[in-house]
């Protein structure tokens, strides 16, 4: 009875419960398990690229208010590879000095063109801060249904058996009601972690992108004033 009982406890693993299901079965756990693997990479990197990207937001703000001057700054920040309100605050500045060396006269158009700068910039920033949030919003919602779909089939097939064999004993039955439930067990394991990694980064991927549309904000007024003070300048020369 002993022996029995431990060749029962060694034929029920998750490995031989994965081994002894269909093709279609394990295509689908196969398929669960690498989500969950993109998963855990996609959090592992967000992880990472958000703590840097937060850093250089701080280092950013602590230089911009320190006093400098803005075009001290921008030969600084120009010939680096910059990201987040340094981008923002270089794409505003490359378009004042273009718009000024090319004589602007209107105050009102170069507020529009640094705003529309400004505004790209920080669309795609905030796209780069959202990327790959949709993978984890559809291993989030898909997981579940197609672990669902595995059990599904897995259920039709031990069915299959049972009337094949003309045997109900529960022998007969749990292993196949076991290896089809996996399924639903892996999908749940990939969907889990995504979804609750989505909900997550979004709402840090939203405070991150509401802080630089804070900076873009304060820099636009900045720089209103400095255009008014230049043109006024220039007007009073002529």
């Amino acid at each position: 009875m002993e022996q029995v009982g431990l060749a029962a406890t060694s034929e029920v693993t998750l490995w031989s419960l994965f081994m002894q299901a269909g093709f279609v079965v394990k295509f689908v756990m196969l398929g669960l398990i690498g989500a969950s693997i993109w998963t855990w990479a996609i959090v592992a990197d967000k992880w990472i690229s958000f703590n840097k990207f937060r850093r250089q937001l701080d280092q950013f703000e602590q230089v911009f208010w320190s006093g400098q001057s803005l075009e001290e700054l921008y030969r600084t920040l120009s010939d680096r590879k910059s990201s987040g309100m340094s981008a923002i605050f270089v794409s505003a500045m490359r378009e004042w000095k273009k718009s000024f060396e090319r004589g602007a006269k209107s105050p009102i158009g170069l507020q529009m063109r640094i705003d529309k700068a400004m505004d790209v910039t920080l669309a795609r920033e905030s796209d780069a801060l959202e990327s790959r949030l949709g993978s984890l919003a559809t291993i989030g919602s898909a997981a579940p249904f197609i672990g669902l779909f595995g059990t599904v089939v897995g259920i039709m097939t031990s069915f299959q058996a049972i009337a094949g064999s003309k045997s109900t004993n529960l022998a007969v039955v749990a292993p196949g009601i076991a290896e089809a439930l996996l399924a639903t067990a892996i999908g749940l394991l990939a969907a889990i972690p995504a979804v609750i990694a989505y909900n997550k980064f979004s709402a840090d991927a939203g405070k991150l992108s509401a802080r630089m549309e804070g900076f873009t904000d304060e820099f636009s007024g900045i720089l209103s004033r400095q255009i008014d003070e230049r043109l006024s300048a220039r007007a009073a020369a002529e």
